[in-house]
């Protein structure tokens, strides 16, 4: 979800569409909650670890 996130931030601002950059920020910040919880040791959808 990290990976998609700068994905999409990179092509956002390449192609200046801010649609794109808006959903690649909000998929950064969800993808590093989750990495968050999960490195805390706090069950993420049912898993131990979220990767």
């Amino acid at each position: 979800m990290i990976v998609l996130g700068v994905i999409l931030l990179i092509i956002g601002f390449v192609t200046g569409l801010s649609i794109l950059w808006t959903v690649g920020i909000v998929l950064l910040l969800v993808g590093a909650a989750l990495w968050i919880a999960g490195s805390l040791g706090h069950e993420v959808g049912g898993r131990r670890h979220y990767y």
